[in-house]
């Protein structure tokens, strides 16, 4: 049995069928697209996609900071800059 990462579930029919009714349904939230009881797809709303990638950036960044946090370093005066 496939795992559904959604609290929330539809069909590729009723996906077809009710598309603007789900997306107001789903509430900013994923929706998982089932074809044939089975995880096809996710819908995920455009704010939500916005955050997510927002948040794969921040922990890329962090990941930079960590391997960087040893150096090396260089020295520069303030008036250097």
């Amino acid at each position: 049995m496939d795992t559904v990462l959604s609290h929330f579930a539809v069909s590729v029919t009723e996906l077809k069928r009710n598309y603007a009714d789900i997306l107001r349904r789903a509430d900013d939230a994923p929706v998982a697209v089932l074809n044939h009881n089975r995880p096809e797809a996710y819908l995920l709303p455009a704010g939500h996609y916005e955050r997510l990638m927002a948040y794969l950036e921040d922990l890329e960044d962090a990941k930079l900071v960590r391997e960087r946090a040893d150096g090396p370093f260089v020295d520069v005066s303030i008036d250097d800059l």
